[in-house]
């Protein structure tokens, strides 16, 4: 089983994506799911940078500067690691519900299958919002008989007392990837010349909306010969003094300030 720590979002969050296209400045995606993600070298990148100093370097590994400054002679690998950070409840916009999140069966999957938990499956178009009357997200009616009331929707949300989410639908995979695609938050940004008028094009940026939970898993190195305790210690020690975080670009402009929540692994 691995340890998880969650990442509820406070702002928008534009991690940067490979790849442009157009006038549209992208974010990270997965390659086989083209969903969303935090890439983990970003998430350690911040860890580390948050990090103590005098532990940094024996938690993450040492550094090129510290190689070509004659500290050490070779890389070295830290004693921890993190992975990529994965959508697990994601904002929309619904006009019979103000917001509504969604989630699919398999995203709901794979954070059951790191979590070791056996929470059985959950269908399609099951609720919290019970089934009285149709539910709508953007151009997509959902008609109360299609919608399956959901009991225990709140093991599915694992810091649901640190988190806004209320409303929640699980939609078929195709369509919940459909809607977090349209969902997700979108700036115009253009350039002003001395005459205050657009300078050359205009471009769109993304980023993953405020409210989205997330989680990523995290653990230690298999070789430490019994100072595996002493580095997961020292991990949870870095989770625990910094709650809030800010992950990916964009910074002066508020975008990935991130709650950062751990349930006591």
């Amino acid at each position: 089983m691995f340890n998880l720590a969650y990442l509820y979002l406070l702002s928008p969050l534009h991690t940067g994506g490979t790849t442009q296209e157009g006038n549209l400045l992208g974010i990270a995606r997965e390659s086989h799911t083209e969903l969303p993600y935090i890439p983990s070298s970003t998430i350690r990148g911040r860890l580390r940078a948050s990090t103590p100093e005098k532990s940094r370097n024996r938690l993450w590994g040492n550094t090129i500067e510290d190689v070509m400054g004659g500290e050490n002679t070779n890389l070295t690998q830290g004693q921890v690691w993190v992975g990529d950070g994965s959508l697990l409840w994601v904002p929309v916009p619904s006009l019979s519900h103000g917001v509504i999140w969604i989630s699919c069966p398999m995203l709901l999957h794979r954070w059951q299958r790191l979590t070791g938990q056996s929470l059985g499956s959950v269908a399609p178009y099951s609720t919290s919002l019970g089934n009285s009357k149709a539910v709508y997200l953007k151009d997509a009616i959902l008609k109360g008989d299609q919608l399956k009331p959901w009991g225990n929707w709140q093991q599915w949300i694992p810091i649901h007392e640190q988190t806004q989410i209320q409303q929640v639908l699980v939609l078929p995979d195709q369509h919940c990837k459909t809607l977090i695609e349209t969902s997700l938050w979108r700036q115009v940004k253009v350039k002003l010349d001395q005459h205050k008028t657009v300078e050359g094009g205009f471009r769109y940026e993304e980023a993953i909306p405020p409210d989205t939970l997330m989680y990523f898993p995290w653990g230690t190195v298999a070789q430490l010969n019994g100072a595996a305790e002493k580095a997961k210690s020292d991990l949870l020690d870095v989770f625990d003094s910094h709650p809030i975080l800010q992950i990916g670009g964009q910074e002066s402009l508020g975008r990935g300030f991130v709650r950062l929540v751990t349930l006591g692994s």
